[in-house]
């Protein structure tokens, strides 16, 4: 609640000082002028295709924030690594090369990528880490509260498996990619709330986030454990939630475990509908992509009281500690939620929802 409580307070300070006519003033008072015009260009690295989120929202919100807040002047540089951290490193050095006047990294690997992100200090480009913390020395980051999105996936998996009187206790753990930080933080988010309540039967961490890979290990944990000894899977994402929920049908299942996940994708919401996933965890990309944003142009700009007022909170990772942050809610999606997240927020409209296939479910649901 510590870490919420800061980033509500960010929020409420950017609005107050935008009230008192302050939010363009440098840090050295109003005869200041910025580093930079409108005339700036934002490196935009994101890391992978498997999830959805990062071409159908994150790139467009980030490019339209930085056109908004630059008179149309300001343009955004965008490449996405497709889960290569070798690429991911290649497309920063071109970033660099390219004298970029800020980048913004989600990292496919945090500590791989250090060396980059030194480089471009060593240049005088400032390195915003954006949704996953990277190492080196890093101006920013913005993202969610990581640990409590596990603790709300476990809550959530722990209330389904109550209300379902499972005989069994067991567990299965599909935990996100080794080299992604935030799925760290997932986990001990999760572990948080499930430690001394079930027993986890099996836990994996699963390579690049890939839904393949996720199928593959539940395939090998219902051989461990049996497919009726499962009472709840712990799913980091929505991604593996649709491969875990594969591995299921495949064994035979027809009376589903509960089922995680986080990102509120589209075919997660529809499975959910339907009960084939209990959860999902929605993360506003809109809040998290327009801030990273701000607080790209204001640093560029050298809009210090602005910049400050968007990093009112602390992290630390391996290499650097407190660099100024921004993290942002996040909320469980269930069925009796999906009106009020993802419809009411404009991330979908019903119609994307309630398909044909889905007709049934969402007047069950209440949506139309």
């Amino acid at each position: 609640m510590r870490r919420i409580a800061l980033s509500v307070a960010a929020s409420t300070m950017t609005l107050s000082l935008a009230g008192c006519g302050v939010l363009g003033a440098t840090g050295d008072g109003a005869s200041a002028s910025p580093t930079k015009g409108d005339d700036i260009t934002v490196g935009l690295l994101l890391p992978e295709k498997a999830n959805t989120r990062y071409d159908k929202f994150d790139f467009p919100i980030i490019k339209n924030k930085v056109a908004e807040l630059t008179s149309r002047k300001g343009k955004v540089e965008y490449a996405n690594a497709d889960a290569d951290a070798a690429r991911q490193a290649g497309q920063m050095r071109q970033m660099i090369d390219d004298h970029v006047d800020v980048i913004m990294l989600d990292a496919v690997d945090s500590h791989a990528i250090a060396g980059q992100v030194k480089k471009a200090k060593d240049a005088g480009i400032p390195v915003i880490a954006y949704d996953r913390l990277a190492e080196g020395p890093i101006d920013a980051y913005v993202s969610f509260d990581n640990e409590l999105v596990g603790e709300v996936q476990a809550r959530s998996l722990l209330e389904a498996m109550g209300a379902r009187n499972h005989t069994s206790d067991k567990i299965v753990m599909m935990n996100g990619s080794p080299t992604d930080p935030n799925a760290k933080q997932f986990k001990q988010g999760a572990l948080s709330e499930l430690s001394g309540k079930v027993r986890i039967a099996a836990t994996y961490d699963t390579k690049d986030w890939k839904p393949e890979n996720a199928q593959a290990n539940m395939t090998k944990a219902i051989g461990q454990i049996g497919a009726n000894d499962i009472a709840g899977v712990y799913a980091a994402n929505d991604g593996m939630a649709g491969g875990v929920l594969k591995a299921l049908r495949a064994a035979g299942v027809t009376t589903l475990p509960p089922i995680t996940g986080q990102d509120a994708e589209l075919d997660a919401v529809q499975r959910i509908l339907t009960g084939d996933q209990y959860m999902s965890v929605y993360k506003s990309y809109p809040d998290e992509a327009e801030a990273a944003a701000q607080m790209a142009v204001a640093k560029v700009q050298g809009k210090d009281i602005q910049f400050d007022a968007l990093t009112q909170d602390r992290v630390n990772s391996p290499t650097t500690k407190g660099i100024p942050s921004k993290l942002v809610q996040v909320s469980p999606l269930t069925k009796d939620r999906i009106s009020g997240t993802v419809i009411a927020d404009g991330i979908y409209t019903v119609s994307d929802i309630c398909t044909p296939a889905y007709k049934a479910a969402c007047a069950e649901a209440g949506l139309k």
